[in-house]
């Protein structure tokens, strides 16, 4: 196992496209969460806000990345026939599976958590400026804060999750262009089928399975009785998804040839 490790990390670390993918999911989530929080307004206080979410908006956005990224360290070696040299190498190929999802996992995680601690920093100096702050009676975005800590650490944690879905998606469908479209149709299309559902139980029980509004859940930290399914119980979703992608995308790594 460590061999492999090693060598997935020599794959991702030395591919230029892995630095820059991994900048851009944060450089996108901090501007967007940043543009988020500048175009909300409360000049007289009691509006329906939250804080914490308002400043992870770019989560919604900054996912697609992460899920290029983990697309790519799978279907970049199938486009370039690279996967047959690691089969051979490394026969046992669950263990490469295994490898390449703690490798992307770390680097997703650094990411995720400069690109959540970058989003949180933005809204705490932008929002209390545009009347959504503890002077209107919103609660302070920190991070000695029980519900804010549990918004940031879950956002990283969901974009972690989202890279192992794609990764095991990216698994079981070899084409790359086939797996982002799969994965982004899933994330993305879902909440849209939800909105327009024309049935609020119907709509409700989307939400509550959908990858995307379950997973983001873990953001809300204000009108918690009002959401389709509770924070953790949302991540739980999401991680049975990935769960559910990387199972199918090992057996069918073992059971095809490369």
């Amino acid at each position: 196992m460590t061999e492999s490790l090693h060598a997935e990390w020599t794959k991702l670390r030395t591919l230029a496209s892995t630095f820059w993918l991994l900048l851009a999911a944060a450089a996108v989530t901090v501007a967007v969460s940043a543009a988020a929080a500048a175009a909300v307004r409360c000049p007289s206080g009691g509006c329906a806000d939250d804080p914490a979410k308002i400043s992870l908006t770019g989560i919604d956005l900054g996912q697609a990345v992460v899920a290029v990224l983990a697309v790519m360290a799978v279907s970049g070696e199938y486009g370039t026939g690279m996967i047959r040299l690691t089969l051979t190498a490394t026969p046992r190929r669950l263990t490469v599976l295994a490898a390449k999802a703690a490798v992307l996992t770390c680097l997703v995680l650094a990411a995720g958590t400069v690109a959540v601690l970058g989003s949180l920093l933005a809204g705490g100096l932008i929002l209390p400026g545009h009347g959504i702050g503890p002077s209107h009676g919103y609660p302070a975005i920190s991070a000695g804060d029980g519900p804010v800590l549990r918004a940031g650490f879950g956002s990283v944690l969901y974009l972690a999750l989202i890279a192992m879905l794609s990764l095991g998606a990216a698994t079981a469908m070899r084409e790359a262009a086939v797996a982002i479209g799969a994965v982004l149709g899933l994330l993305y299309v879902l909440p849209i089928i939800a909105v327009f559902a024309g049935n609020a139980t119907l709509s409700r029980h989307l939400e509550q399975i959908a990858p995307m509004t379950a997973g983001l859940a873990i953001q809300a930290t204000t009108g918690l009785n009002g959401l389709p399914i509770s924070p953790w119980a949302g991540l739980g979703v999401l991680a049975a998804w990935a769960a559910g992608a990387l199972v199918l995308g090992g057996l069918l790594l073992r059971s095809r040839d490369a």
